[in-house]
């Protein structure tokens, strides 16, 4: 996807995602947290400030395994996901870094047929 197409279907899914959820428009962090509680798999539930930050965590690793960078360790007794780095992630620029996290996040929900 080229820059110009990645800022289009970024912009569609934070559009369907505000409108989903009645919500501002949702910016990274935004999705990342979205993603983190689907990966939870308990639903929406209360999340304290460390909790959230995991999280986003959890959904930068599960994006992030996709390009072989991380891999699933175990779940803990709470049925947190822990993610192992197997791979080293190149140092990308900040704007490389956004692109690519949005690139990731819109491929997620379109696996997940959501947008």
């Amino acid at each position: 996807m080229t820059p110009a197409e990645t800022n289009k279907r970024w912009a569609e899914l934070q559009k369907y995602i505000s409108e989903e959820f009645d919500t501002d428009v949702p910016d990274i962090k935004v999705m990342l947290f979205l993603i983190g509680v689907q990966e939870l798999g308990k639903g929406p539930k209360k999340f304290s400030k460390r909790q959230k930050e995991e999280l986003m965590h959890i959904a930068t690793c599960k994006l992030l395994s996709k390009m072989g960078f991380y891999e699933l360790e175990a779940l803990d007794q709470d049925g947190w996901p822990h993610w192992k780095l197997v791979g080293k992630v190149p140092n990308y620029t900040l704007l490389e870094q956004e692109m690519l996290m949005k690139s990731l996040i819109i491929d997620y929900f379109d696996e997940l047929e959501i947008n």
